[in-house]
């Protein structure tokens, strides 16, 4: 099975265990592969040629409680309804505004140096003014 990997990686499994096996310096064997001193020298740190899992260790919610993110989920596997479904119909029972500036309820206040916005007048003098 052929290793899948993100468009930013510079080695592959076939790579990274020659790295962990070289006894060569970290410069030569940049030079000699073609990429960063820097990359060498992590793989070479590293135990097992597997990339890390990114991202929290725990993940949770920042805007819903325990709760809230159970209620939800129960209600989307009862309903089978599409996600931005089950938002609309329960977007009212949360207490609190989602994440997102969309999610505001009052308009932020206008920035405190931008001069007030002037009416545009047409060029010239009006048809009706006498002179």
């Amino acid at each position: 099975m052929e290793q899948v990997r993100h468009g930013c990686a510079t080695t592959t499994h076939a790579i990274r265990a020659p790295i962990q096996r070289s006894q060569g310096t970290t410069a030569a064997l940049s030079r000699e592969l073609g990429i960063n001193v820097k990359t060498v020298a992590k793989w070479r740190k590293r135990e097992t040629v597997e990339d890390r899992k990114t991202g929290p260790t725990d993940p949770s919610s920042t805007v819903l409680s325990t709760g809230e993110e159970a209620m939800i989920v129960s209600f989307r596997r009862h309903t089978l309804l599409p996600l931005d479904d089950c938002l609309y119909v329960l977007q009212p029972t949360i207490p609190h505004p989602l994440t997102g500036e969309g999610s505001q309820i009052t308009p932020p206040a206008p920035h405190p140096t931008r001069p007030a916005p002037r009416s545009v007048r047409p060029a010239g003098r009006s048809s009706d003014t006498q002179p």
